[in-house]
């Protein structure tokens, strides 16, 4: 039962075999994730040479466990966006957001993938007059929207914001059909990134540029994204025989619930908290189908992880400043099948060395003078005094056993390692030797 609804219902179609000995590439992708797929299809659709590295099988991590909601309503965002950064700024990020939507329905036109255009709902437990600024800025930003007072959920709210004609679809059928014709290499980890080198277990790929897309990024040595971003786990249940949901709801507290459907099933998804702290988990999903779905039966438990950044916007461009042709796409902020899709349309030009007109919105170079940067230095700081063990390879915080995923967790970074010690998610690279 611990498997997304995605992974059930649809099986994989498309098998590349690992790498065995030297190429030349013009540029590298690492990550076979949404991201990572869909950089290397933009990229191959522009004439550019490229491969992809994928450390397992395509879609064996983060992208597998998504809730697959193609929206630009990331929560409660664009009142802080305007206030914080100006007009402009967050005119363009919505701007980037409508032309992935665009280029989602485009495509799915030609996939089949379960594709269905849907209202999306942003919902508030405690305050009408957070919904009502929020939908000010939208309407401000030509965005059309709504202030709603009831909806289909069973939670007393203050209302939602409804943000008209976004979309759903099966993200495994997508990408399995996108890449089917790729130039992927499965099961060949990236054991050491050089300026212009990688080196695998069975060859070397020599690059001109790379894109590193690997959820949380790899090398340590450059951005600073060890505190820059935390991790955050979400867990989903999907329910048969549940009322169908016409259309998508999800609270605008990081730890409250979503709500879609997808066929005769409603995904429930929350219970959420920082990786390697306690959290509702699974248990509270349950408890809230057992009291509001009671005739309802359990047929997919699943989890994510998802980076959140400083100010909720994703990194998107130049890894850094001293790595002139390494690229990077993180930090999605639970919103990452909307934002893999702005990365590949800018990374495609960035490669190229043509402007984009998103490029400062996303620069991961931008300032990190933010409140979170601070909680996120605590939290790794505990983590590295924590007198315990096991510690993670990555910096050497304290790992803490996650009972309900059977899993050793990183509170400071959000690395996760199995009992046997196998990593699962990054930025730890490396397995975990635990007894």
């Amino acid at each position: 039962m611990n498997s997304s609804i995605w992974t059930d219902n649809e099986k994989k179609n498309a098998h590349f075999d690992s790498l065995k000995g030297d190429i030349k590439t013009d540029v590298l992708i690492i990550g076979g994730g949404i991201a990572g797929v869909l950089c290397a299809y933009m990229l191959k659709q522009a004439g550019v040479d490229c491969v992809l590295l994928e450390k397992g099988e395509i879609c064996c991590g983060v992208t597998k466990d998504t809730t697959a909601k193609i929206t630009l309503q990331h929560g409660l965002i664009y009142d802080k966006m305007i206030n914080r950064y100006g007009y402009d700024k967050a005119k363009l990020y919505v701007k980037a957001q409508e032309k992935a939507l665009r280029e989602y329905s485009r495509l799915c036109k030609e996939i089949p993938c379960d594709y269905e255009t849907k209202d999306n709902y942003v919902y508030s437990l405690k305050s009408k007059g957070k919904l009502e600024n929020e939908l000010d800025a939208l309407l401000r930003l030509g965005v059309k929207a709504e202030y709603v007072s009831y909806i289909p959920v069973p939670l007393e709210t203050k209302g939602a914001v409804k943000v008209f004609n976004q979309a759903q679809f099966n993200p495994l059928k997508f990408i399995y059909a996108l890449a089917k014709d790729l130039p992927i290499y499965e099961n060949t980890k990236v054991l050491e990134l050089k300026p212009n080198e990688a080196t695998t277990p069975n060859g070397k790929v020599q690059y001109k540029k790379a894109i590193i897309a690997t959820h949380f990024p790899i090398l340590n040595k450059h951005g600073g994204y060890f505190v820059k971003m935390y991790q955050h786990r979400s867990y989903s249940i999907s329910l048969e025989n549940a009322t169908k949901m016409d259309g998508m709801y999800v609270d605008e507290d990081k730890k409250g619930l979503s709500f879609r459907s997808y066929e005769n099933k409603l995904i429930l998804c929350g219970g959420s908290h920082r990786t390697g702290k306690k959290g509702g988990g699974w248990k509270e999903l349950e408890a809230f189908a057992e009291k509001h779905y009671n005739t309802a039966r359990i047929t997919n438990k699943w989890a994510s992880q998802d980076c959140i950044t400083l100010d909720s916007i994703p990194y998107i461009g130049m890894y850094s400043k001293s790595t002139p042709n390494l690229y990077v796409a993180t930090g999605f902020n639970k919103w990452g099948i909307s934002s893999s899709m702005v990365s590949a349309m800018l990374l495609v030009d960035l490669v190229r060395d043509k402007k984009n007109d998103f490029e400062e919105v996303f620069s991961p170079s931008r300032s990190i003078l933010h409140s979170r940067l601070f909680s996120n230095i605590i939290a790794s700081t505990i983590g590295l005094l924590t007198p315990t063990v096991p510690r993670c390879p990555h910096l050497g915080c304290a790992l803490k056993y996650n009972k309900e995923e059977h899993s050793w967790d990183c509170s400071c970074h959000g690395s996760r390692f199995k009992e046997s010690g196998e990593v699962i998610d990054n930025p730890a690279t490396d397995d975990k030797k635990l007894n």
